[in-house]
């Protein structure tokens, strides 16, 4: 990333974190690496584009480097599993997805195009594991979308399906489905969408030959959950998900072979009355901790996972150093935790304790244009 322009429009370098604030990393090198932060264009206080940065492994420095431009409304981003290929939703009436072509040399990401969602609202998406097929979901207008990538140049062609969420009917203070998540199961065998309009969790077989999506299972929530975000335990035999409007979180059985999972018992948040509009929820690699962001809390919960992932276990929430944290990420080798917090604009980082699962601030919050989502390599 070196070889980018200097400086990110709207973007303000953080302090260097003071030596008893860092991350107690011991022998782990200092090194730069890239990070990607999607906004919003088309809001007051949003960037241009995808925002383009560097940050130090040891402390989480972040280094402002420049800005794809010309990227709509890119508020969700997602990494090709070969890392030659970033994907952003183009968050708009006339939904998006939009290929960019990373390069290894430090030239800047270039735009390789974008197709249509065939909906409104896009706001998530992800790479199925085989690279071939692009994932996406229409948020205002309650559907998921496919589209195949090809698999030398990263490419999208043209949407093979489009399923809209018609059943069963939105809940209390919905105006219909509201598609908010897509992910692919751990072992690749099914395809999993969380609704919240429809307090509704959808799995699809994908047919990896046509592009095209069969319904193999729905998991309905209570009236009023409106889950928002869903996480795998890395057994894939759980998962976990965050309730947007009734401020709770669910551990959830995973039948693989059939692609069903089963809701259990909506848990705290640790956040007290009211609602916190959870957001996002991290796992990490050793199956021991989850995080969970809290947006109207400004907080991020900690909890022990337990009993080989059936039991979530509440220890603590801290606040997170900003406001509305929409999205958070870790590091690839989890010794950092990203948080994007919408409405300060602002990202703050987090060391992770490996032993213990803490979380400790590290330097200041780094300033960003409406940052929605970060993701760092």
């Amino acid at each position: 990333m070196a070889g980018l322009a200097a400086g990110l429009a709207g973007l303000t370098v953080g302090d260097a974190a003071p030596a008893r604030d860092r991350p107690r990393t011991g022998r782990h090198p200092r090194a730069e690496r890239p990070l990607f932060l999607g906004t919003y264009t088309s809001k007051e206080g949003g960037g241009t584009g995808v925002g383009l940065g560097t940050y130090d492994t040891r402390d989480g420095l972040i280094t402002a480097t420049g800005v794809v431009a010309g990227v709509a409304d890119p508020s969700y981003l997602a990494l090709a599993p070969s890392g030659r290929t970033l994907y952003a939703v183009d968050e708009q009436e006339e939904g998006g997805v939009t290929a960019l072509a990373l390069s290894a040399d430090g030239a800047p990401p270039k735009v390789l195009g974008t197709q249509a969602t065939g909906g409104a609202g896009p706001c998530h998406l992800s790479v199925h594991p085989s690279g071939r097929w692009l994932l996406s979901a229409n948020y205002l207008s309650g559907s998921v979308a496919v589209h195949p990538v090809d698999p030398d140049s990263g490419v999208l062609g043209a949407r093979t399906d489009l399923v809209v969420h018609s059943s069963p009917p939105p809940g209390p203070g919905q105006d219909g489905p509201h598609a908010h998540q897509i992910v692919t199961s751990p072992d690749g065998r099914h395809v999993l969408a969380v609704d919240l309009g429809n307090d509704t969790v959808y799995t699809y077989r994908l047919d990896e030959r046509a592009g095209r999506l069969t319904q193999a299972s729905y998991a309905t929530l209570r009236p009023g959950t409106g889950p928002r975000h869903l996480t795998f335990h890395p057994s894939g035999a759980f998962a976990y998900l965050a309730n947007e409007v009734d401020n709770t979180v669910v551990v959830c059985r995973y039948e693989r072979w059939r692609g069903r999972l089963t809701p259990g018992v909506p848990q705290s948040t640790g956040t007290g009355g009211g609602t916190s509009y959870p957001a996002q929820l991290l796992v990490t690699r050793n199956g021991r901790f989850a995080y969970l962001a809290n947006r109207g809390h400004n907080s991020l919960t900690r909890y022990a996972v337990e009993a080989a992932g059936a039991r979530l276990r509440l220890l603590d929430t801290v606040p997170v150093g900003g406001d509305f944290p929409r999205q958070i990420a870790f590091s690839p080798d989890e010794r950092l935790l990203f948080a994007a917090n919408q409405k300060s604009g602002s990202v703050t980082v987090f060391s992770v304790d490996g032993e213990t699962g803490t979380l400790g601030r590290v330097g200041k919050p780094f300033g960003a244009p409406m940052p929605v989502c970060v993701l760092p390599l």
